[in-house]
């Protein structure tokens, strides 16, 4: 099954192609130039396999969370293209696929939420599928949930923006931190590969993003204070 897989949930765009059973992944530190860059690159990742749009079975995408913008932008792209070659699409949660990068098997995946809060799960590897064993939630330093005994990776940007806290409160439960990882297409190929062989595959329409949190920036009077 040739599948392309994209994410645009942060300031990086990276996108991941499995094409004749072989993976190859393109990253770039985007910044705010996912839509201009986003197409073009993945037509020149297909061209660098000898593939084009129409050799391909099925997309995959970071839903979230992540930056609304970014995560917008994705899912138009992806849609866009499901739509137009009639292809069917999984959505993969952004912190989900970040943990799926790596080659631990219990990951806390905590993302800068910006506001002084943070996208926060942590994720048990079951065979060559992920368990969430903490949900999905948004949080400041002051409500970060617990985390079930063992020995955990923290991975993301959250680990640079409230490295003390995040330290205080797992401490002895983090084995390593890796705050320069980000949510990478690699993983989203990797979780998407196991539910399009389990059927979990829907339509273009279907896709939703995941938003966890309405409020995507401070009033002046917030700022102020803050």
């Amino acid at each position: 099954m040739n599948l392309l897989a994209l994410d645009t949930s942060t300031e990086y765009l990276s996108l991941a192609l499995l094409y004749k059973n072989e993976t190859v992944s393109r990253e770039w530190h985007a910044q705010q130039q996912h839509a201009e860059l986003a197409l073009p690159s993945i037509q020149a990742l297909l061209a660098d396999v000898g593939a084009s749009l129409a050799d391909l079975d099925g997309i995959a995408l970071a839903i979230g969370p992540g930056s609304f913008t970014g995560l917008r932008i994705g899912c138009g792209i992806a849609q866009g293209l499901a739509f137009g070659l009639s292809l069917p699409t999984v959505g993969v949660n952004t912190l989900a696929a970040l943990a799926a990068d790596t080659e631990a098997d219990h990951v806390l995946a905590a993302l800068d939420a910006r506001m002084d809060e943070l996208y926060l799960a942590a994720f048990e590897r079951k065979g060559d599928a992920w368990q969430e064993v903490v949900a999905t939630t948004v949080c400041g330093p002051d409500a970060l949930p617990d985390l079930p005994a063992g020995r955990w990776l923290g991975v993301g940007s959250g680990f640079a923006v409230q490295q003390a806290a995040l330290q205080d409160r797992y401490g002895a439960l983090l084995t390593e931190c890796q705050p320069e990882r980000f949510p990478h297409a690699r993983g989203v190929l990797k979780l998407a590969q196991h539910a399009f062989a389990h059927g979990q595959a829907q339509p273009a329409d279907r896709l939703q993003l995941l938003y966890i949190r309405d409020k995507v920036a401070l009033k002046t009077s917030e700022r102020t204070k803050a």
